[in-house]
Protein backbone atom coordinates (compact mmCIF):
# COMPACT_ATOMS: atom_id res chain seq x y z
CA UNK A 1 0.00 0.00 0.00
CA UNK A 2 2.73 2.52 0.91
CA UNK A 3 4.48 1.70 -2.37
CA UNK A 4 1.41 2.94 -4.28
CA UNK A 5 1.25 6.15 -2.27
CA UNK A 6 4.91 7.11 -2.22
CA UNK A 7 6.40 5.83 -5.44
CA UNK A 8 4.25 4.29 -8.14
CA UNK A 9 7.28 3.14 -10.17
CA UNK A 10 9.07 1.45 -7.31
CA UNK A 11 7.91 -1.03 -4.72
CA UNK A 12 10.43 0.39 -2.21
CA UNK A 13 9.01 1.56 1.08
CA UNK A 14 10.32 4.70 2.77
CA UNK A 15 13.45 4.02 4.81
CA UNK A 16 12.62 6.20 7.81
CA UNK A 17 10.19 8.74 9.23
CA UNK A 18 12.11 11.63 7.65
CA UNK A 19 11.59 10.14 4.18
CA UNK A 20 7.87 9.59 4.93
CA UNK A 21 7.50 13.22 6.03
CA UNK A 22 9.39 14.39 2.94
CA UNK A 23 7.04 12.42 0.69
CA UNK A 24 4.00 13.82 2.51
CA UNK A 25 5.42 17.34 2.09
CA UNK A 26 5.71 16.78 -1.66
CA UNK A 27 2.16 15.40 -1.75
CA UNK A 28 0.95 18.49 0.09
CA UNK A 29 2.66 20.75 -2.48
CA UNK A 30 1.05 18.83 -5.33
CA UNK A 31 -2.33 19.02 -3.62
CA UNK A 32 -2.00 22.80 -3.18
CA UNK A 33 -1.11 23.21 -6.88
CA UNK A 34 -4.09 21.08 -7.91
CA UNK A 35 -6.36 23.04 -5.59
CA UNK A 36 -5.12 26.32 -7.08
CA UNK A 37 -5.63 25.02 -10.63
CA UNK A 38 -9.15 23.89 -9.74
CA UNK A 39 -10.01 27.34 -8.37
CA UNK A 40 -8.71 28.96 -11.58
CA UNK A 41 -10.85 26.59 -13.66
CA UNK A 42 -13.92 27.45 -11.57
CA UNK A 43 -13.37 31.17 -12.21
CA UNK A 44 -12.85 30.63 -15.94
CA UNK A 45 -15.94 28.43 -16.08
CA UNK A 46 -18.08 31.36 -14.92
CA UNK A 47 -17.32 33.03 -18.25
CA UNK A 48 -18.53 30.15 -20.44
CA UNK A 49 -22.12 29.69 -21.59
CA UNK A 50 -23.86 27.87 -18.76
CA UNK A 51 -27.49 28.87 -19.07
CA UNK A 52 -29.71 28.66 -22.11
CA UNK A 53 -33.34 29.66 -22.49
CA UNK A 54 -35.39 29.50 -25.68
CA UNK A 55 -38.87 30.68 -26.58
CA UNK A 56 -40.60 29.90 -29.86
CA UNK A 57 -43.44 32.16 -30.94
CA UNK A 58 -45.53 33.48 -33.81
CA UNK A 59 -45.22 37.27 -34.13
CA UNK A 60 -47.88 37.40 -36.85
CA UNK A 61 -51.07 35.84 -35.55
CA UNK A 62 -52.78 35.93 -38.94
CA UNK A 63 -50.49 33.32 -40.56
CA UNK A 64 -47.80 30.72 -39.97
CA UNK A 65 -46.71 28.87 -36.88
CA UNK A 66 -44.11 29.25 -34.17
CA UNK A 67 -41.21 29.74 -36.58
CA UNK A 68 -39.74 32.73 -34.74
CA UNK A 69 -37.63 32.37 -31.61
CA UNK A 70 -35.63 34.15 -28.95
CA UNK A 71 -32.68 32.38 -27.36
CA UNK A 72 -30.69 33.63 -24.38
CA UNK A 73 -27.11 32.41 -23.89
CA UNK A 74 -25.75 33.43 -20.48
CA UNK A 75 -22.65 32.70 -18.43
CA UNK A 76 -22.46 32.18 -14.65
CA UNK A 77 -22.70 35.93 -14.08
CA UNK A 78 -25.87 36.29 -16.21
CA UNK A 79 -23.89 38.06 -18.93
CA UNK A 80 -24.24 37.06 -22.55
CA UNK A 81 -26.55 37.63 -25.48
CA UNK A 82 -30.15 37.20 -26.53
CA UNK A 83 -30.75 36.43 -30.20
CA UNK A 84 -34.17 36.84 -31.78
CA UNK A 85 -35.18 35.56 -35.18
CA UNK A 86 -38.43 36.90 -36.65
CA UNK A 87 -39.65 34.72 -39.48
CA UNK A 88 -42.18 35.89 -42.05
CA UNK A 89 -42.95 34.60 -45.50
CA UNK A 90 -40.23 35.75 -47.81
CA UNK A 91 -37.96 37.20 -45.14
CA UNK A 92 -36.23 36.53 -41.87
CA UNK A 93 -34.81 39.14 -39.51
CA UNK A 94 -32.28 38.40 -36.80
CA UNK A 95 -31.49 40.65 -33.86
CA UNK A 96 -28.82 40.32 -31.19
CA UNK A 97 -28.72 42.21 -27.91
CA UNK A 98 -26.00 42.10 -25.26
CA UNK A 99 -27.02 41.07 -21.75
CA UNK A 100 -25.24 42.24 -18.61
CA UNK A 101 -26.39 40.87 -15.24
CA UNK A 102 -29.63 39.65 -16.81
CA UNK A 103 -30.51 43.02 -18.33
CA UNK A 104 -29.91 44.84 -21.60
CA UNK A 105 -29.34 48.47 -22.45
CA UNK A 106 -31.69 47.86 -25.40
CA UNK A 107 -35.43 47.45 -25.10
CA UNK A 108 -36.35 43.77 -24.78
CA UNK A 109 -39.47 42.14 -26.16
CA UNK A 110 -41.60 39.94 -23.89
CA UNK A 111 -40.24 36.86 -25.66
CA UNK A 112 -36.65 37.98 -25.05
CA UNK A 113 -37.41 38.65 -21.38
CA UNK A 114 -38.95 35.18 -21.10
CA UNK A 115 -35.91 33.54 -22.76
CA UNK A 116 -33.61 35.34 -20.30
CA UNK A 117 -35.78 34.30 -17.35
CA UNK A 118 -35.71 30.66 -18.55
CA UNK A 119 -31.93 30.81 -18.89
CA UNK A 120 -31.55 32.26 -15.39
CA UNK A 121 -33.65 29.37 -14.01
CA UNK A 122 -31.15 26.87 -15.47
CA UNK A 123 -28.51 27.30 -12.74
Amino acid sequence: MFGKIFNKKSKELPKDVKEVLDKFGKLEERFERLSSDLNKLKEEDKLSVQRVGIVRFNPFSESGGDQSFSIALLNGKNDGIVITSLYARGENRVYGKPIKDGKSEYQLSEEEKTAIAKAEENK
